[in-house]
């Protein structure tokens, strides 16, 4: 899916959300198409070797940090939405609690094709890696 046709606009002359630190996405809001509120981006993670953006790690409920859930999340699977300033994904808030989740002291080796596979399956998105694309180092 082409890069413009994930972010959402109104204003064309908007230049913010092209090419920004990971630390600065850390926190942003995620909701889904409905408006719903569905945690917030907790980590990025790079596949370092094919220089891409593999999963948005969200966190969902808890209490003062205490008995988060977090959820790997697709990142082809997220779009932006500038005038909010959030990330939309669309899935129904039921659906992201029931998605295969981890407890923020137990991680998965996210570099596992299979366990990859699973979490690109349940949000219906094509694996990155899967993809005949080559890394040529031009833009976006």
């Amino acid at each position: 899916m082409p890069i413009q046709s994930k972010i959402t606009k109104t204003d064309p002359d908007k230049r913010y959300r092209r090419v920004l630190s990971a630390s600065t996405l850390a926190g942003d809001s995620v909701q889904n198409s409905a408006g719903e509120d569905l945690g917030k981006v907790d980590e990025l993670m790079i596949d370092i070797p094919s220089g891409r953006v593999a999963y948005a790690v969200l966190s969902i409920g808890g209490f003062l940090g205490m008995g988060n859930k977090l959820f790997a999340v697709p990142w082809s699977a997220l779009r932006v939405d500038e005038d909010k300033k959030i990330f939309v994904l669309d899935v129904d808030k039921k659906k992201l609690e029931n998605a295969p989740g981890f407890d923020k002291d137990n991680w998965p080796d996210m570099a596992d094709v299979a366990w990859g596979t699973q979490i690109y399956s349940y949000y219906g998105a094509a694996p990155y890696w899967e993809e005949k694309t080559s890394r040529s180092g031009g833009g976006l």
